[in-house]
Order: structure tokens, then C-alpha cells, then sequence
């Protein structure tokens, strides 16, 4: 690295780095330093009272949990399903070309865009309410393009030669892809899944117009029915709550706790990845 422009390059990007570092890990030392004091097993067990102002978040956690797992439930499938069918089925041409440009636009359009989607389609015309259901839907239509994305291009990833080699000994193209190209492609796979675990969690536009409720001090019954989430808890104590500086401490404490949870859900994918990284190596 002789150049000067190559040494002011490489100094340039090294404190660009740096800077973002430091930024990210002043917000979460400010969270955990005033989250902790406020965090104790009460909290987590209890529902709120006072709308919200005193008491715990259970239900909030809860009907987070719920609205990530029907998400992926929804998800998942369909964005394995598409990229499958993009990268091993469809052959390229004005159609195939089409759907990747409507994937591509559709993950960058706005959340709140998803959240009035969802609110026409699944709470009014699909009589779904404000509920869990309508909610997970939404949340599923939002993430869906990157993980239809980060699953095409783990699929892309995969030698050409494992599908040839299948084929010459006789195996039919679903054979191929079930025993040579998905096992391979889950490492890749994960990822987009933890990308879109992180996403759906940390939202609160569109569960703001399908599922969420401002003060629920009862777990959901149903998956009908209304819960309270993290996000927009968290988004109705910051901005909405009329003793603001009181609650202040509660603020940060539902901030750590929505931080730890999307944090253990990642963590748990990413052991899963390594592991299917370590069985399956070509």
C-alpha cells in the first residue's frame, strides 16, 4: 500500500468504520446502562397497568413472539418456494425478469406502505381485524422479498457441479435439489431468515394499523385477537405518554428487552447456520 491515494482510501473507510462502531455502541451502552436498573423479573411477568405507565410488559412480549413466528410461518415457505422456482425452475425471459424487478422494488418500499396494504387487504377486506393473523400477514408481505432474495442467491452459491453429478446417476430434478442443492443453501438461507427475524421484530408501521393495541393487559386467546408488541409499546411511552420523563426508565428497560430478544432469536439462528456450515461443505 504504497500509493497515497490507495493509504488515504484505506484511512478514509478504517475511520468511516470506526465511526459507525462507536455510534452503535454508544446507543446500546446508553440502553443498557439505564435499561438494567429497571429491569428485574416483575417486569417481565406482570401485565402493565396505569395504560401502560406502571406494571410489566408480558403481554407485549408475548404478542411479539407471536407476531415473528407466524410471520416466519407465512414467509418462509413462500420465500423458499419463489426462490426455488426463480433459480432452479424458471428460465430467464420477460416474465422471470419482471418478478425479480417487482421482488427488488418491493424491499425497498416504505413499512408504512405494507401497513396500509395490510390494513385494506387483510383487516377490511379480509375481515380479519386488527388482530394477530392480520398482522403476521402483513409482516410476512413485508420481509418476504429479502428472503426470496438472500435464498436465491444461497441457491446460486451452490456448484453447478453437485446438480450434475445428482442427474448423471439417475435422480430426478426435485431428488437433485432436495438431496444436493437445499442442504447446502441452508447456511445462506439462514441468514436472510435472521435479516427478515430482526426486520419483522423491530417494526411498528404496519403492526400500528393491523394488530397492535395501546394498553392490553391480558394475553391474546386467539389468533383473532389484538396484542400488544414491543415496538409500538415502546413507540406509546416515548412519544404519546403524557408523564414522559416518569416513564422514562420503563422506556429504556422495553428498549433492552426488545434488543435481548431479537438478539437470543438471532443468536439461535446463527448456531443453526454453523452447524449446517460445518455438516455441509463442498
Amino acid at each position: 500500500m504504497n500509493n497515497p491515494g490507495e493509504r488515504l482510501t484505506y484511512l478514509g473507510l478504517r475511520l468511516a468504520t470506526y465511526g459507525v462502531v462507536l455510534v452503535i455502541g454508544y446507543i446500546l451502552a446508553d440502553i443498557i446502562w439505564h435499561g438494567i436498573p429497571a429491569l428485574n423479573w416483575a417486569f417481565l411477568s406482570t401485565p402493565p397497568q396505569q395504560s401502560g405507565g406502571a406494571g410489566g410488559i408480558l403481554p407485549a412480549i408475548v404478542g411479539t413472539f407471536y407476531l415473528v413466528s407466524g410471520t416466519l410461518l407465512v414467509a418462509l415457505p413462500l420465500g423458499i418456494g419463489g426462490a426455488l422456482y426463480l433459480s432452479e425452475y424458471a428460465t430467464r425471459n420477460r416474465l422471470t425478469m419482471a418478478i425479480r424487478l417487482a421482488i427488488s422494488t418491493l424491499a425497498g418500499v416504505p413499512s408504512i406502505v405494507f401497513g396500509l396494504f395490510g390494513l385494506g387487504l387483510f383487516v377490511i377486506f379480509c375481515n380479519f381485524g386488527a388482530s394477530i393473523l392480520a398482522g403476521a400477514l402483513t409482516l410476512a408481505c413485508m420481509v418476504l422479498p429479502t428472503i426470496i432474495v438472500a435464498c436465491e442467491e444461497a441457491l446460486l452459491a451452490v456448484p453447478q457441479g453437485l446438480r450434475s453429478s445428482s442427474l448423471a446417476l439417475g435422480a430426478t430434478k426435485w431428488q437433485t435439489i432436495r438431496t444436493n442443492v437445499l442442504p447446502y443453501s441452508l447456511p445462506g438461507m439462514l441468514t436472510g431468515t435472521i435479516l427478515a427475524i430482526g426486520r419483522a421484530a423491530g417494526e411498528t408501521a404496519p403492526i400500528l394499523l393491523t394488530a397492535a393495541a395501546f394498553f392490553l393487559p391480558r394475553l391474546p386467546g386467539s389468533i383473532f385477537d389484538q396484542v400488544m408488541a414491543l415496538p409500538y409499546h415502546l413507540y406509546i411511552l416515548a412519544t404519546q405518554h403524557p408523564e414522559a420523563e416518569k416513564v422514562r426508565p420503563m422506556q429504556y428497560a422495553t428498549a433492552l428487552v426488545l434488543l435481548l430478544l431479537v438478539l437470543g432469536i438471532t443468536m439461535g439462528a446463527t448456531i443453526l447456520r454453523s452447524k449446517f456450515r460445518k455438516k455441509y461443505r463442498w
